[in-house]
C-alpha cells in the first residue's frame, strides 16, 4: 500500500469513526425522546398491529415523533397496494389510512411485504412473544425481512430511556 492510499484509509477510517459516534448519539437521543413522549401511553404496539389488520396484513409497525408529535404507524398490505395506517395512541383506533405511493416509502413497504407473505407467525403474536420475554420493556417497533430466505423480525424495545433492537423468527 502506498502513503498516498494509506492516508485515504486512515482518513475513511476517522471519517467513520466519528460518524458511527454521532450516529449512537443519535439514537439515545431517539430513544430518550420517544421514551419521554410514551409515558402514559396506554395503547401497545399489539394492540395498534391488531387494530390495523382491519386495513390489511399489518407488514411493519412504529412509534415514531412525527412532526413534534407521537405516532403509531403501521404499515399494511392488501390486495396488491400497501397502506400506512395512523392509529391513535391514546384509544387504539384508526385516525387515519393512506395508500403508499412514495418511491421511499415503498422501498420499504416491499421487502417487508415479502418477508410477510413468507412468514407463519403474525407481527402482533412476534410482539406479544418478545413482550412475555422481556418484562419491564416496551416494544416500540417490528420490522420484517428476509434472512436466509427466512422471515425474521427486527424487534426495538425500550426500557427505561434505552432502547435495544433484537431478532425473532417468524417461521
Amino acid at each position: 500500500m502506498n502513503v498516498r492510499s494509506i492516508a485515504t484509509y486512515t482518513i475513511a477510517l476517522i471519517v467513520s469513526f466519528f460518524h458511527s459516534g454521532a450516529w449512537a448519539e443519535d439514537a439515545k437521543a431517539e430513544a430518550a425522546a420517544l421514551a419521554t413522549a410514551m409515558t402514559n401511553v396506554p395503547i401497545t404496539l399489539e394492540q395498534g398491529l391488531k387494530a390495523s389488520e382491519a386495513q390489511g396484513k399489518p407488514i411493519s409497525a412504529k412509534f415514531e415523533i412525527e412532526d413534534g408529535g407521537l405516532q403509531l404507524s403501521v404499515y399494511t398490505a392488501k390486495d396488491k397496494h400497501f397502506f400506512e395506517v395512523i392509529v391513535d395512541h391514546t384509544n387504539g383506533k384508526i385516525k387515519k389510512t393512506e395508500e403508499i405511493v412514495e418511491s421511499e416509502d415503498l422501498e420499504h413497504a416491499n421487502p417487508q411485504g415479502i418477508a410477510m407473505s413468507k412468514a407463519k407467525t403474525s407481527l402482533a403474536a412476534a410482539v406479544a412473544s418478545v413482550q412475555k420475554a422481556n418484562p419491564g420493556s416496551r416494544i416500540v417497533s417490528i420490522y420484517p425481512e428476509l434472512k436466509g430466505g427466512s422471515p425474521t423480525a427486527q424487534v426495538t424495545l425500550l426500557q427505561g430511556n434505552s432502547s435495544k433492537t433484537i431478532g425473532t423468527k417468524l417461521d
